[in-house]
Parts: C-alpha cells; sequence; structure tokens
C-alpha cells in the first residue's frame, strides 16, 4: 500500500502540469477577465461576477498579450517613464492607478491595467498593449486587487461568467 501511495505522488509530481495547482485561481479568489473582442473586463471575487466595466487594448491583436498572468505591481499616482512624466499630471497617460501584470516574462511594468487622460479611447483598440479604463472603474478595481490576482486576457467571446467557471474561479453552485 505504500508502494502505491508513493508511485502516485511520483506521478503526481512528473505530470504536475495536467495537475491544475498554483497557476489556477482557486473557486471564491479574485478573477481579472479581459475579453478583447467585446472591449470588456470583468472582475470576479467570491465566486460571483463583482462588476464588469468598458476597456481600450492594443492597437492591433497581438499588442496585448493573451493568456493567463499574475498581478505583480500595483502603484497611485504612476509615473511614466517612456516620456518622462510624474505621477499625477494631467498629461499622464497612465492616469491615477497601475495595475501591472507579467505577461511576455515581463515584471508587471511594462503591461497593465490602467487609466487614460483620453477617456473617448476607451472602447476602443489604441493602445500600446496595456488595457485602459475610466478612472471611477479603475480605481474601483484598484481596492479590490490584491498582488497575486490572477488576469486572464483573452479574445473568447464566450460569457465572463463561463470563462471564470473555466479557469476555476467560479465554481458549481
Amino acid at each position: 500500500m505504500k508502494l502505491l501511495g508513493l508511485v502516485l505522488c511520483a506521478m503526481m509530481i512528473a505530470y504536475s502540469p495536467m495537475w491544475p495547482l498554483g497557476d489556477n485561481p482557486s473557486v471564491g479568489d479574485p478573477f481579472i477577465i479581459v475579453q478583447k473582442s467585446r472591449h470588456q473586463l470583468t472582475f470576479v471575487n467570491q465566486n460571483h461576477v463583482v462588476f464588469q466595466a468598458p476597456v481600450a487594448t492594443g492597437k492591433t491583436a497581438a499588442l496585448t498579450p493573451e493568456g493567463l498572468f499574475t498581478v505583480t505591481v500595483k502603484a497611485v499616482q504612476p509615473y511614466y517613464r517612456r516620456k518622462n512624466i510624474p505621477g499625477g499630471a494631467p498629461n499622464n497617460p497612465l492616469g491615477s492607478r497601475w495595475i501591472g501584470f507579467d505577461a511576455k516574462e515581463t515584471d508587471g511594468r511594462l503591461f497593465g491595467i490602467h487609466g487614460t487622460n483620453q477617456p473617448d479611447s476607451i472602447g476602443q483598440n489604441v493602445s500600446a498593449g496595456c488595457i485602459r479604463m475610466d478612472r471611477d472603474n479603475l480605481e474601483r478595481l484598484y481596492e479590490d486587487v490584491p498582488i497575486g490576482t490572477k488576469i486572464l486576457i483573452t479574445n473568447k467571446k464566450q460569457s465572463p461568467q463561463a470563462l471564470a467557471k473555466a479557469y476555476g474561479a467560479i465554481g458549481n453552485n
């Protein structure tokens, strides 16, 4: 019996990519879904869709990366280093908050969810790859999203509930 247990443990370790621990959200965990095709962000928490908001994404489909990522950085009044614009400046295109994630093996400082000084851009394909939100929705999201939250960026047109269920953020209630 002990031998069978050891064999099973060894198999689980050897085939761990098939075993959904660690990388996937757990039921009830905060989870963000960005659907590029709908220009929509959905925030799921405690097994429910908490809110949805319109977003802007990359000028081309390739600019906003798709996949499952992790929030690694959060900042209030983020500095825009590309143009040397201080946080809080009216011409800062990042707005009042930054929620950075680790797309394309970056550290959360290159790709993120942020505000905008161009609110008319929301709902369009206009960014260099980030996800833009209006100030009120972004600030609401910022308060509820801890570091470590998973973010799914996809072009799929499934319902957000179906996507959250598929990724384990919503259980079978």
